[in-house]
């Protein structure tokens, strides 16, 4: 923490999303001073799109010097289903680089001491060896289908170490693997895999129709708790100060099928109506693993990820809880939709 603030401010962008959220609650559940909690003085500062268009120079500097970070989670990001980034590949690649180069610039230009930003495991190249590691972020083009969202999240990567090369900046990046939790968005039409199963699942569940997975149920996914993210990302602003990016995910071994994630959330909804899987259906890429090897060892080998079973429930919990209230679950279209189905290919 640098000497000549007075006290540290640690803003987080994306703020009110599904990482923003759980960082939210970690900072606010974890005993003050232990290694995922609060320090003593810190000030902690979530903002969203309607605190700033971070796409705009003029809003992200009012907000920098409203706030005066000393330190910087950036999670904000367009983001979208597979659909979306299909669709508008252009507005993917234009309007997360503005954001990203706004926020980077502004965090150099007030001298922020550090800047951790979310990247995703999409950033890797579409033909390559597994399991996917750091060091293969830039070999190869990525996947067709959402090249815009990301080569924009690539050149964060980039900046970071050109930031670094020119001005020393301690500016560095995270790559989470499949994400999901309390305040996750549930839109069924554009929601990610496990999300989206456990809001249609609830729907069967309550219009008494059958649930019916799109595909087999094969294809294997690394799947990690938000709350568990949220502590890494915690831990990756105290502790970690490379450039270079670190996986956060559960290990190779904990890979889920979609069939072993369809099971869990069915008994974690409570629904004993028909259930099954269309395996007409693509089911999109079989596996693509990511090594935590360097995570671990950064961590000293140890760190307690919930069981993927505990996760869903706590996730499914929320869900109910809050489906009338605040859950993002794209209301004018789940009254009328009586048709229970979910593609189980992209996550």
């Amino acid at each position: 923490m640098q000497s000549h603030h007075p006290q540290p401010v640690i803003l987080v962008t994306g703020g009110t999303g599904l990482v923003g959220y759980a960082i939210q609650h970690v900072i606010e559940t974890e005993p003050v001073g232990s290694r995922f909690g609060r320090r003593e003085g810190e000030k902690w500062v979530f903002v969203g799109s309607k605190d700033a268009d971070l796409r705009d120079p003029a809003q992200t500097k009012k907000l920098f010097d409203k706030y005066k970070p000393t330190h910087v989670i950036h999670l904000a990001a367009l983001v979208g289903g597979l659909y979306r980034n299909m669709r508008y590949k252009l507005s993917f690649l234009r309007e997360n680089m503005l954001m990203n180069d706004h926020v980077l610039q502004r965090a150099h230009e007030t001298g922020v001491s550090k800047v951790l930003s979310c990247l995703s495991t999409c950033i890797f190249p579409d033909k390559v060896t597994y399991p996917l590691d750091e060091s293969k972020i830039h070999l190869g083009p990525p996947h067709e289908s959402n090249y815009g969202y990301a080569h924009a999240k690539r050149m964060v990567d980039i900046a970071n170490r050109a930031y670094h090369d020119e001005h020393g900046s301690n500016f560095t990046s995270a790559i989470p693997t499949n994400v999901f939790g309390p305040n996750d968005n549930f839109d069924l039409e554009d929601s990610h895999v496990i999300p989206a199963l456990i809001h249609k699942c609830l729907l069967a569940k309550r219009n008494d129709t059958p649930f019916i997975v799109l595909g087999s149920g094969r294809p294997l996914r690394q799947f990690i708790y938000s709350y568990d993210l949220a502590k890494l990302f915690i831990w990756q602003l105290r502790e970690y100060d490379d450039i270079e990016p670190v996986i956060l995910s559960v290990g190779e071994d904990e890979e889920v099928s979609i069939k072993q994630a369809v099971d869990a959330i069915v008994t974690a909804v409570g629904f004993d109506g028909e259930y099954k899987f269309d395996p007409s259906r693509e089911d999109g890429q079989f596996r693509k693993p990511a090594s935590n090897q360097k995570l671990l060892a950064l961590l000293g080998g140890k760190f307690e990820f919930t069981p993927f079973k505990d996760a869903l429930r706590d996730t499914v919990q929320w869900l109910v809880e809050h489906y009338e209230t605040d859950a993002r679950i794209g209301r004018r279209n789940t009254r009328t939709n009586g048709t229970n189905v979910v593609h189980n290919g992209e996550a």
